[in-house]
């Protein structure tokens, strides 16, 4: 039987919170200076819908604002976020690294986020993961913007039989579900209780996989 694991990587292998505050804040910043935007950063409301793809989130944040406005602060908001993962301003959870290279020797590891591929990648390559992943596949590449279809593609181009799904959000669960794997919930920093209570496992560090995932 083909199996393998496939992670989300913002909020369930990286930790987003480390660089997200200090990129949306400049993000926002350009469009105050622009009399765009007036008031706070709404770093809040982001944490509340972590997980849906980007353009839901612009939409989310700048209902009032125009595409193409929004479209310009997203390119400068993923051009910051690289920045400061490329100066190493990030982290990722805790024993990542051990955690990956000890499933790595019997499964094939995926990663399926909606993050787009150029931010995804920096964070592999900054943090030297590539010898642990087999593939990053990014919503970019799935014209629904649906992580169900995105997971759906892993299985199909990978002839997977089975495979665990490794996540935070409720994008994550239902992606398992839609595609009958097993849902393995993280309950990290973004990590909603209501969603969580929808995935066939729980864990509250990675080294739990280690005990889920024969």
């Amino acid at each position: 039987m083909k199996q393998a694991i496939i992670f989300d990587m913002d909020g369930t292998l990286f930790q987003t919170n480390t660089v997200l505050e200090q990129a949306l804040d400049a993000t926002f910043e350009v469009l105050r200076e622009s009399q765009l935007w007036v008031g706070e950063t709404p770093i809040e409301k982001y944490r509340e819908i972590m997980g849906v793809p980007l353009p839901v989130v612009w939409e989310t944040l700048c209902p009032d604002l125009t595409n193409e406005v929004r479209e310009r602060s997203n390119e400068y908001f993923q051009k910051k976020l690289i920045e400061m993962i490329r100066l190493r301003k990030g982290a990722l959870y805790s024993n990542v690294v051990e955690v990956l290279k000890a499933l790595s020797y019997k499964y094939p590891i995926f990663i399926a986020s909606n993050g787009e591929q150029e931010y995804l990648q920096a964070i592999v390559e900054t943090y030297e993961l590539n010898p642990l992943i087999n593939k990053i596949y990014s919503i970019q590449l799935i014209p629904t913007g649906n992580k169900s279809d995105l997971v759906k593609s892993i299985v199909e181009e990978n002839e997977l039989e089975h495979a665990w799904v490794v996540g935070d959000r409720l994008s994550d669960i239902q992606a398992a579900k839609e595609n009958e794997l097993i849902s393995i919930g993280a309950n990290f920093d973004f990590a909603q209780q209501e969603e969580l209570k929808l995935a066939e496992f729980v864990i509250n560090n990675l080294e739990e996989l280690m005990i889920i995932i024969p």
